[in-house]
């Protein structure tokens, strides 16, 4: 398996696996759209014997109040139903945590199952007084840190892009 950036040609199959992964096609638009706002994304692919097989989607996030920190969003992940379960998502969070630390952000946030994430380093954001814009359990919203201590002064509400709210 080989995981890499998303590059032009791979855009139709990154929508073909989010409508297979998905019950709807509502993260197949939301990585569409998110991709033609100009945003910096860090969009990678999962692929085997040239077949794309998962991908994964970072997108800057916002805090309320006056932080100046480069804070990315884990939305969505899709991996082929064929391919669940065998670590292709689990090198995707992988090598995309590491690509947004390279790209200067300083942590992750994630709105996911918290029997999954926590592998990586995910803890609920509610431990550092940080929630999600959206109303959810407090275990499902989690943030793992990039850089050391980042979080340690920054309290507040996580601001995803508004195509999040219009998709």
């Amino acid at each position: 398996m080989n995981i890499r950036f998303e590059q032009p040609d791979d855009i139709e199959k990154i929508r073909k696996v989010n409508l297979e992964a998905f019950e709807t096609d509502t993260e197949a638009n939301l990585v569409d759209v998110l991709r033609n706002t100009g945003i910096e994304l860090i969009s990678l692919l999962a692929e085997e014997k040239g077949e794309v097989i998962g991908h994964i989607l970072f997108s800057p996030v916002a805090i309320d109040g006056d932080y100046r920190v480069k804070i990315m969003g884990l939305a969505p992940m899709a991996v082929l139903p064929s391919w669940q379960r065998k670590g292709v998502g689990t090198q995707l969070v992988i090598q995309g945590l590491e690509a947004c630390e390279k790209a200067g952000y300083e942590f992750v946030v994630v709105l996911g199952h918290p029997d999954y994430y926590p592998r990586f380093g995910f803890v609920p954001s509610v431990a550092y007084g940080i929630k999600s814009e959206y109303d959810v359990p407090p275990e499902v919203f989690m943030v793992k840190e990039l850089k050391k201590d980042v979080l340690n002064d920054i309290k507040g509400i996580v601001k995803y892009h508004q195509v999040f709210n219009e998709v």
